[in-house]
Protein backbone atom coordinates (compact mmCIF):
# COMPACT_ATOMS: atom_id res chain seq x y z
CA UNK A 1 0.00 0.00 0.00
CA UNK A 2 0.86 3.67 -1.00
CA UNK A 3 1.23 6.58 1.04
CA UNK A 4 2.08 10.11 -0.21
CA UNK A 5 3.96 12.34 1.98
CA UNK A 6 3.75 16.18 1.46
CA UNK A 7 4.67 17.26 5.06
CA UNK A 8 6.47 16.21 8.32
CA UNK A 9 3.19 15.84 9.97
CA UNK A 10 2.02 12.91 7.33
CA UNK A 11 4.77 11.68 7.37
CA UNK A 12 4.84 10.67 11.46
CA UNK A 13 1.38 9.96 11.02
CA UNK A 14 2.34 7.15 8.31
CA UNK A 15 5.00 5.73 10.37
CA UNK A 16 2.48 5.43 13.02
CA UNK A 17 0.44 3.01 11.24
CA UNK A 18 0.28 -1.14 12.28
CA UNK A 19 0.56 -2.13 8.17
CA UNK A 20 3.69 -1.89 6.01
CA UNK A 21 3.54 1.04 3.80
CA UNK A 22 5.63 2.26 1.06
CA UNK A 23 5.83 6.41 2.02
CA UNK A 24 6.05 8.76 -1.15
CA UNK A 25 7.64 11.89 -0.49
CA UNK A 26 6.13 14.38 -2.76
CA UNK A 27 8.40 17.35 -1.70
CA UNK A 28 10.90 18.95 0.21
CA UNK A 29 10.46 18.35 3.94
CA UNK A 30 12.47 19.08 7.10
CA UNK A 31 12.32 17.12 9.98
CA UNK A 32 13.26 18.37 13.03
CA UNK A 33 14.59 14.62 14.33
CA UNK A 34 15.22 11.33 13.17
CA UNK A 35 12.97 9.08 12.32
CA UNK A 36 12.23 5.14 12.15
CA UNK A 37 11.11 3.36 9.43
CA UNK A 38 8.86 0.12 10.99
CA UNK A 39 9.46 -3.31 9.70
CA UNK A 40 8.52 -3.44 6.50
CA UNK A 41 7.84 -0.12 5.23
CA UNK A 42 9.46 1.65 2.17
CA UNK A 43 10.27 5.62 1.98
CA UNK A 44 11.08 6.22 -1.62
CA UNK A 45 10.76 9.87 -4.05
CA UNK A 46 8.55 10.34 -6.18
CA UNK A 47 11.11 13.10 -8.07
CA UNK A 48 14.58 12.92 -7.01
CA UNK A 49 15.66 16.33 -7.62
CA UNK A 50 12.59 17.88 -5.13
CA UNK A 51 12.28 15.25 -3.18
CA UNK A 52 14.64 16.41 -0.76
CA UNK A 53 13.87 14.84 3.42
CA UNK A 54 16.51 16.62 5.80
CA UNK A 55 17.05 16.62 9.13
CA UNK A 56 18.34 19.82 11.12
CA UNK A 57 19.58 18.73 14.15
CA UNK A 58 19.71 14.87 14.51
CA UNK A 59 20.29 11.35 12.50
CA UNK A 60 18.47 10.39 9.96
CA UNK A 61 16.41 7.58 8.65
CA UNK A 62 16.57 4.58 11.47
CA UNK A 63 16.17 0.97 9.39
CA UNK A 64 14.52 -1.99 11.51
CA UNK A 65 14.00 -4.64 9.23
CA UNK A 66 13.26 -5.55 5.55
CA UNK A 67 13.28 -1.90 4.55
CA UNK A 68 13.99 0.06 1.54
CA UNK A 69 14.91 3.50 0.56
CA UNK A 70 15.31 4.81 -2.79
CA UNK A 71 14.99 8.12 -5.03
CA UNK A 72 15.43 10.40 -2.84
CA UNK A 73 17.86 13.43 -1.79
CA UNK A 74 18.71 12.79 2.23
CA UNK A 75 20.43 15.56 3.75
CA UNK A 76 22.11 15.70 7.68
CA UNK A 77 25.12 17.52 9.09
CA UNK A 78 27.84 15.86 7.77
CA UNK A 79 28.90 14.59 10.90
CA UNK A 80 25.74 12.96 11.52
CA UNK A 81 23.80 9.19 10.12
CA UNK A 82 21.40 9.99 7.22
CA UNK A 83 20.82 6.25 7.20
CA UNK A 84 21.80 3.61 9.49
CA UNK A 85 19.83 0.59 12.07
CA UNK A 86 18.48 0.08 14.90
CA UNK A 87 17.52 -3.11 15.18
CA UNK A 88 19.69 -6.20 16.47
CA UNK A 89 16.86 -8.75 16.06
CA UNK A 90 18.39 -12.28 14.52
CA UNK A 91 16.76 -12.45 10.87
CA UNK A 92 17.03 -8.57 9.34
CA UNK A 93 15.92 -9.17 6.11
CA UNK A 94 16.67 -7.19 3.68
CA UNK A 95 17.77 -3.68 2.89
CA UNK A 96 17.76 -1.76 -0.48
CA UNK A 97 18.96 1.84 -0.71
CA UNK A 98 18.80 2.81 -4.41
CA UNK A 99 19.35 6.07 -6.00
CA UNK A 100 19.96 8.30 -3.02
CA UNK A 101 21.88 11.42 -3.29
CA UNK A 102 23.10 11.65 0.36
CA UNK A 103 24.51 14.29 2.99
CA UNK A 104 25.90 12.15 5.90
CA UNK A 105 26.88 9.17 6.58
CA UNK A 106 25.14 5.52 5.96
CA UNK A 107 25.87 2.91 8.61
CA UNK A 108 24.46 -0.32 8.40
CA UNK A 109 26.35 -2.43 11.55
CA UNK A 110 25.09 -5.09 12.92
CA UNK A 111 25.22 -5.89 16.57
CA UNK A 112 25.26 -8.83 19.09
CA UNK A 113 21.60 -10.80 18.03
CA UNK A 114 21.94 -9.92 14.80
CA UNK A 115 22.41 -13.38 12.73
CA UNK A 116 21.18 -12.67 8.80
CA UNK A 117 20.97 -9.69 6.92
CA UNK A 118 20.85 -8.93 3.27
CA UNK A 119 22.34 -5.39 2.35
CA UNK A 120 21.51 -4.07 -1.90
CA UNK A 121 22.49 -0.69 -2.65
CA UNK A 122 22.70 0.86 -5.60
CA UNK A 123 23.68 4.21 -7.59
CA UNK A 124 24.41 5.91 -4.19
CA UNK A 125 25.65 9.80 -4.10
CA UNK A 126 27.39 10.46 -0.60
CA UNK A 127 28.21 14.37 -1.43
CA UNK A 128 29.51 15.17 2.23
CA UNK A 129 30.23 13.26 5.23
CA UNK A 130 32.83 12.86 8.36
CA UNK A 131 32.88 10.07 9.81
CA UNK A 132 35.47 10.46 12.74
CA UNK A 133 33.26 10.23 15.65
CA UNK A 134 31.79 6.49 15.64
CA UNK A 135 33.76 4.94 18.50
CA UNK A 136 33.47 1.61 16.67
CA UNK A 137 36.31 0.86 14.53
CA UNK A 138 38.63 -2.26 14.04
CA UNK A 139 41.84 -2.52 15.38
CA UNK A 140 44.63 -4.62 14.04
CA UNK A 141 48.54 -4.28 12.88
CA UNK A 142 49.04 -1.46 15.61
CA UNK A 143 46.26 1.11 14.15
CA UNK A 144 42.97 1.42 14.84
CA UNK A 145 40.92 2.40 11.42
CA UNK A 146 37.96 5.03 11.22
CA UNK A 147 34.47 4.35 9.69
CA UNK A 148 33.89 5.20 6.39
CA UNK A 149 31.13 7.69 4.46
CA UNK A 150 29.42 4.37 3.51
CA UNK A 151 30.05 1.76 6.58
CA UNK A 152 28.83 -2.07 6.36
CA UNK A 153 30.33 -3.48 9.24
CA UNK A 154 29.50 -6.51 10.89
CA UNK A 155 30.35 -5.60 14.82
CA UNK A 156 28.72 -8.74 16.23
CA UNK A 157 31.59 -11.42 17.04
CA UNK A 158 29.57 -14.57 16.70
CA UNK A 159 31.07 -16.61 14.07
CA UNK A 160 27.87 -17.45 12.13
CA UNK A 161 26.21 -13.77 11.77
CA UNK A 162 26.72 -12.52 8.28
CA UNK A 163 25.92 -9.70 6.28
CA UNK A 164 25.19 -10.82 3.13
CA UNK A 165 25.94 -7.39 0.65
CA UNK A 166 25.57 -6.30 -3.01
CA UNK A 167 27.23 -2.63 -3.54
CA UNK A 168 27.00 -1.26 -7.29
CA UNK A 169 28.13 2.33 -8.06
CA UNK A 170 28.74 3.99 -4.79
CA UNK A 171 30.35 7.31 -5.28
CA UNK A 172 32.03 9.08 -2.36
CA UNK A 173 32.77 12.92 -1.99
CA UNK A 174 34.18 15.07 -4.77
CA UNK A 175 37.44 16.21 -6.16
CA UNK A 176 38.84 19.04 -3.88
CA UNK A 177 36.11 18.33 -1.30
CA UNK A 178 36.49 15.06 0.32
CA UNK A 179 34.41 13.18 3.23
CA UNK A 180 36.66 12.88 6.41
CA UNK A 181 37.54 9.80 7.53
CA UNK A 182 37.30 6.04 5.36
CA UNK A 183 35.42 6.27 2.11
CA UNK A 184 34.29 2.88 1.75
CA UNK A 185 34.21 0.56 4.64
CA UNK A 186 33.33 -3.16 4.72
CA UNK A 187 34.69 -5.27 7.50
CA UNK A 188 33.62 -7.89 9.82
CA UNK A 189 34.27 -8.10 13.65
CA UNK A 190 37.22 -9.97 13.28
CA UNK A 191 39.20 -12.30 11.13
CA UNK A 192 36.96 -15.16 12.59
CA UNK A 193 34.08 -13.52 12.18
CA UNK A 194 31.22 -11.96 12.05
CA UNK A 195 31.51 -11.53 8.18
CA UNK A 196 30.61 -9.83 5.76
CA UNK A 197 29.92 -11.59 2.40
CA UNK A 198 29.65 -9.63 -0.95
CA UNK A 199 29.61 -10.81 -4.06
CA UNK A 200 29.93 -7.53 -6.11
CA UNK A 201 31.03 -4.59 -5.14
CA UNK A 202 31.37 -1.03 -7.47
CA UNK A 203 32.63 2.54 -6.82
CA UNK A 204 32.31 5.35 -9.08
CA UNK A 205 34.55 8.76 -7.69
CA UNK A 206 35.91 8.29 -4.38
CA UNK A 207 37.81 11.75 -2.56
CA UNK A 208 38.86 11.09 0.81
CA UNK A 209 40.81 12.73 3.61
CA UNK A 210 40.87 11.26 7.01
CA UNK A 211 42.32 14.60 8.87
CA UNK A 212 44.33 12.70 11.07
CA UNK A 213 47.40 15.02 12.61
CA UNK A 214 50.83 14.30 10.87
CA UNK A 215 53.13 12.16 13.57
CA UNK A 216 49.65 10.12 14.35
CA UNK A 217 50.80 6.64 13.75
CA UNK A 218 48.01 4.46 15.19
CA UNK A 219 45.30 6.18 13.17
CA UNK A 220 44.72 5.39 9.16
CA UNK A 221 41.80 5.75 6.82
CA UNK A 222 41.17 4.82 3.20
CA UNK A 223 39.24 5.70 0.30
CA UNK A 224 38.36 1.94 -0.28
CA UNK A 225 38.89 -0.42 3.33
CA UNK A 226 38.20 -3.86 2.53
CA UNK A 227 38.78 -5.18 6.51
CA UNK A 228 38.78 -8.06 8.23
CA UNK A 229 36.36 -10.37 8.60
CA UNK A 230 34.90 -8.99 4.72
CA UNK A 231 35.12 -11.38 1.82
CA UNK A 232 34.74 -9.78 -1.61
CA UNK A 233 34.16 -11.72 -4.79
CA UNK A 234 33.93 -9.16 -7.46
CA UNK A 235 35.24 -5.33 -6.59
CA UNK A 236 35.69 -2.36 -9.39
CA UNK A 237 36.76 0.81 -8.99
CA UNK A 238 34.63 2.22 -12.13
CA UNK A 239 36.08 6.26 -11.19
CA UNK A 240 39.16 7.69 -9.87
CA UNK A 241 39.92 6.87 -6.46
CA UNK A 242 41.50 9.87 -4.87
CA UNK A 243 42.90 10.46 -0.92
CA UNK A 244 44.64 13.85 0.27
CA UNK A 245 45.40 13.35 4.06
CA UNK A 246 48.50 11.45 6.54
CA UNK A 247 47.72 7.69 6.45
CA UNK A 248 45.12 8.05 4.16
CA UNK A 249 45.53 4.56 1.88
CA UNK A 250 44.02 5.00 -1.13
CA UNK A 251 42.91 1.07 -1.96
CA UNK A 252 43.68 -1.46 1.57
CA UNK A 253 42.07 -5.29 2.35
CA UNK A 254 42.90 -6.51 5.37
CA UNK A 255 40.11 -9.53 4.52
CA UNK A 256 39.79 -11.04 1.15
CA UNK A 257 38.80 -10.07 -2.40
CA UNK A 258 39.15 -12.67 -5.60
CA UNK A 259 38.81 -10.36 -7.75
CA UNK A 260 39.99 -6.91 -7.49
CA UNK A 261 39.99 -4.21 -10.89
CA UNK A 262 40.88 -0.51 -10.31
CA UNK A 263 39.85 1.20 -13.62
CA UNK A 264 40.71 4.86 -13.64
CA UNK A 265 44.31 6.87 -12.09
CA UNK A 266 44.63 5.74 -8.17
CA UNK A 267 45.86 8.98 -6.39
CA UNK A 268 47.39 9.59 -2.78
CA UNK A 269 48.78 13.33 -1.38
CA UNK A 270 49.16 13.12 1.95
CA UNK A 271 52.10 11.38 4.04
CA UNK A 272 52.07 8.18 4.11
CA UNK A 273 49.05 7.43 1.74
CA UNK A 274 49.84 4.08 -0.17
CA UNK A 275 48.29 3.62 -3.56
CA UNK A 276 47.35 -0.36 -3.01
CA UNK A 277 48.15 -2.42 0.20
CA UNK A 278 47.41 -5.52 1.03
CA UNK A 279 47.54 -7.13 4.75
CA UNK A 280 44.91 -9.80 3.47
CA UNK A 281 44.48 -12.38 0.59
CA UNK A 282 44.08 -11.37 -3.01
CA UNK A 283 43.20 -13.77 -6.04
CA UNK A 284 43.98 -10.72 -8.79
CA UNK A 285 44.38 -7.30 -8.46
CA UNK A 286 44.62 -5.03 -11.89
CA UNK A 287 44.97 -1.06 -11.82
CA UNK A 288 44.93 0.12 -15.50
CA UNK A 289 45.90 3.37 -14.93
CA UNK A 290 48.25 4.88 -12.89
CA UNK A 291 49.27 4.55 -9.29
CA UNK A 292 50.90 7.65 -8.50
CA UNK A 293 51.28 9.27 -4.71
CA UNK A 294 52.78 12.67 -3.75
CA UNK A 295 53.52 12.67 0.05
CA UNK A 296 55.97 12.02 2.55
CA UNK A 297 56.55 8.08 2.50
CA UNK A 298 53.68 7.37 0.50
CA UNK A 299 54.24 4.58 -1.63
CA UNK A 300 53.13 2.59 -4.50
CA UNK A 301 52.21 -0.66 -3.91
CA UNK A 302 53.13 -2.20 -0.41
CA UNK A 303 52.44 -6.29 0.63
CA UNK A 304 52.91 -6.57 3.94
CA UNK A 305 50.89 -9.90 4.78
CA UNK A 306 49.06 -12.34 3.77
CA UNK A 307 49.32 -12.58 -0.09
CA UNK A 308 48.28 -11.61 -3.91
CA UNK A 309 48.56 -14.13 -6.12
CA UNK A 310 48.24 -11.75 -9.58
CA UNK A 311 49.09 -8.43 -9.77
CA UNK A 312 49.20 -6.63 -12.75
CA UNK A 313 50.19 -2.71 -12.93
CA UNK A 314 49.99 -0.18 -15.68
CA UNK A 315 52.34 1.90 -13.97
CA UNK A 316 53.36 3.40 -10.66
CA UNK A 317 55.04 6.74 -9.74
CA UNK A 318 55.91 8.44 -6.42
CA UNK A 319 57.45 11.91 -5.56
CA UNK A 320 57.42 12.04 -1.86
CA UNK A 321 61.12 10.89 0.57
CA UNK A 322 60.73 7.67 1.37
CA UNK A 323 58.00 6.62 -0.50
CA UNK A 324 58.90 3.30 -2.05
CA UNK A 325 57.41 2.52 -5.24
CA UNK A 326 57.03 -1.41 -4.36
CA UNK A 327 57.97 -2.95 -0.95
CA UNK A 328 57.36 -6.95 -0.88
CA UNK A 329 57.35 -8.58 2.91
CA UNK A 330 55.73 -11.39 2.27
CA UNK A 331 55.53 -14.40 -0.53
CA UNK A 332 53.68 -13.30 -3.47
CA UNK A 333 52.77 -14.87 -6.50
CA UNK A 334 53.08 -12.78 -10.01
CA UNK A 335 53.73 -8.82 -10.18
CA UNK A 336 53.68 -7.28 -13.28
CA UNK A 337 54.45 -3.27 -14.43
CA UNK A 338 53.33 -2.91 -18.08
CA UNK A 339 55.17 0.40 -18.06
CA UNK A 340 57.96 2.18 -15.69
CA UNK A 341 58.00 2.16 -11.94
CA UNK A 342 59.66 5.73 -11.05
CA UNK A 343 60.21 7.20 -7.63
CA UNK A 344 61.67 11.15 -7.28
CA UNK A 345 62.82 10.89 -3.48
CA UNK A 346 65.62 10.24 -1.24
CA UNK A 347 65.43 9.23 2.66
CA UNK A 348 61.98 10.35 4.39
CA UNK A 349 59.77 8.69 7.29
CA UNK A 350 56.58 6.53 6.69
CA UNK A 351 54.05 4.50 8.60
CA UNK A 352 54.49 0.95 8.86
CA UNK A 353 52.40 -0.69 11.11
CA UNK A 354 51.86 1.37 13.32
CA UNK A 355 55.41 3.02 13.71
CA UNK A 356 57.06 6.11 11.71
CA UNK A 357 60.43 4.81 10.12
CA UNK A 358 63.00 6.24 8.19
CA UNK A 359 62.91 4.64 4.37
CA UNK A 360 64.80 5.29 1.09
CA UNK A 361 62.45 6.04 -1.53
CA UNK A 362 63.74 2.59 -3.28
CA UNK A 363 62.28 1.80 -6.38
CA UNK A 364 61.47 -1.93 -5.83
CA UNK A 365 61.76 -3.25 -2.58
CA UNK A 366 62.24 -6.86 -1.65
CA UNK A 367 62.71 -7.51 2.22
CA UNK A 368 63.46 -10.80 4.78
CA UNK A 369 60.12 -12.53 3.89
CA UNK A 370 59.42 -11.44 0.63
CA UNK A 371 58.72 -13.66 -2.04
CA UNK A 372 58.22 -12.96 -5.67
CA UNK A 373 57.44 -15.96 -8.30
CA UNK A 374 57.67 -14.10 -11.30
CA UNK A 375 58.52 -10.35 -11.10
CA UNK A 376 57.74 -9.12 -14.93
CA UNK A 377 58.24 -5.41 -16.01
CA UNK A 378 57.68 -4.09 -19.83
CA UNK A 379 59.10 -0.61 -18.84
CA UNK A 380 62.08 0.87 -16.74
CA UNK A 381 63.08 0.93 -12.92
CA UNK A 382 64.09 4.73 -12.32
CA UNK A 383 64.92 6.69 -8.85
CA UNK A 384 66.20 10.58 -8.88
CA UNK A 385 66.96 10.79 -5.10
CA UNK A 386 69.48 10.32 -3.03
CA UNK A 387 71.01 7.72 -1.68
CA UNK A 388 68.23 5.25 -2.68
CA UNK A 389 67.96 1.78 -4.46
CA UNK A 390 65.98 1.38 -7.71
CA UNK A 391 65.64 -2.79 -7.13
CA UNK A 392 66.63 -3.77 -3.75
CA UNK A 393 66.78 -7.42 -2.94
CA UNK A 394 67.28 -7.11 0.66
CA UNK A 395 66.84 -10.90 2.05
CA UNK A 396 63.91 -11.93 -0.11
CA UNK A 397 63.86 -14.01 -2.77
CA UNK A 398 62.36 -13.64 -6.36
CA UNK A 399 62.69 -16.39 -8.38
CA UNK A 400 61.39 -15.65 -12.20
CA UNK A 401 62.79 -11.96 -13.45
CA UNK A 402 62.27 -10.44 -16.59
CA UNK A 403 62.90 -6.54 -17.03
CA UNK A 404 62.71 -5.23 -20.60
CA UNK A 405 63.60 -1.61 -19.44
CA UNK A 406 66.81 -0.63 -17.87
CA UNK A 407 67.23 -0.21 -14.13
CA UNK A 408 68.27 3.31 -13.55
CA UNK A 409 69.65 5.15 -10.61
CA UNK A 410 69.85 8.87 -11.35
CA UNK A 411 70.66 10.12 -8.06
CA UNK A 412 74.13 10.98 -5.60
CA UNK A 413 75.19 7.76 -4.21
CA UNK A 414 72.69 5.51 -5.18
CA UNK A 415 72.47 2.35 -6.53
CA UNK A 416 71.14 0.65 -9.75
CA UNK A 417 70.82 -3.22 -8.49
CA UNK A 418 71.16 -3.92 -4.77
CA UNK A 419 71.24 -7.72 -3.77
CA UNK A 420 72.05 -7.53 0.39
CA UNK A 421 71.30 -9.84 3.61
CA UNK A 422 71.13 -12.80 1.95
CA UNK A 423 68.98 -11.66 -0.83
CA UNK A 424 68.32 -13.96 -4.03
CA UNK A 425 67.32 -13.56 -7.66
CA UNK A 426 68.48 -13.65 -11.00
CA UNK A 427 70.05 -10.74 -13.24
CA UNK A 428 69.76 -12.22 -16.29
CA UNK A 429 69.43 -9.75 -19.03
CA UNK A 430 69.41 -6.91 -17.09
CA UNK A 431 70.76 -3.95 -17.71
CA UNK A 432 71.78 -1.45 -14.86
CA UNK A 433 72.95 2.40 -14.90
CA UNK A 434 73.82 4.56 -11.78
CA UNK A 435 74.80 7.85 -12.75
CA UNK A 436 76.63 9.13 -9.59
CA UNK A 437 77.25 5.24 -7.64
CA UNK A 438 77.50 1.40 -7.86
CA UNK A 439 75.26 -0.06 -10.97
CA UNK A 440 75.44 -3.37 -8.81
CA UNK A 441 76.01 -4.17 -5.62
CA UNK A 442 76.09 -7.21 -3.99
CA UNK A 443 76.52 -7.96 -0.94
CA UNK A 444 75.95 -11.12 1.13
CA UNK A 445 73.28 -11.98 -1.52
CA UNK A 446 73.03 -14.08 -4.03
CA UNK A 447 72.60 -13.45 -7.74
CA UNK A 448 71.51 -17.36 -9.65
CA UNK A 449 72.21 -15.72 -12.82
CA UNK A 450 74.15 -13.37 -14.83
CA UNK A 451 73.60 -13.96 -18.05
CA UNK A 452 74.02 -10.77 -20.84
CA UNK A 453 74.13 -8.42 -17.42
CA UNK A 454 74.78 -5.15 -18.71
CA UNK A 455 76.36 -2.54 -15.83
CA UNK A 456 77.63 0.57 -15.67
CA UNK A 457 78.09 2.66 -12.57
CA UNK A 458 79.73 6.09 -12.00
CA UNK A 459 81.66 4.39 -8.94
CA UNK A 460 81.47 0.94 -9.77
CA UNK A 461 80.24 -1.45 -12.25
CA UNK A 462 79.65 -4.24 -10.39
CA UNK A 463 80.77 -4.60 -6.50
CA UNK A 464 80.97 -7.12 -4.61
CA UNK A 465 81.64 -7.71 -0.88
Amino acid sequence: MKAKINSFEELIAALDQDTPLNLEVQTSILCPYAIVLPVGFSLTGLDRDRSILSFSNSDGIGLTANNEVSNLNIQTNPGNRAIYLLSHQADLGTFTLKDLTITGQVQILTRSGSLKTKLIAENIDIVSCDARRYSEQPQKYGVNVYQGAFTVYNYNSNPDSVIQATLTDITLGRKGAPVIGTGLFIGGFSDNGGWVLADQVSTGEIYTNGMIPYGQPNIITAAVFILNGAKVKTLINKGRVTTYGVNDMVLDTWGQVDRWIAENPITSYGPSGIGFVNFGVVDYFEAKDKIETYGLGARGFNQYDGTVNQAVFHGIETHGNGSIGIQVSKPVGSITIKNDLITHGAVGQTLVKGVLVSLPADGLSIKPGGEVKQLHIAGNIITHGSGVHSFHVEGGTIKELSVKGEIVAEGKNSVAVSVTQSGKTSLKQVSAISRKGIAVLIEKGAVTDRTDLKAKGDKGDIVEE
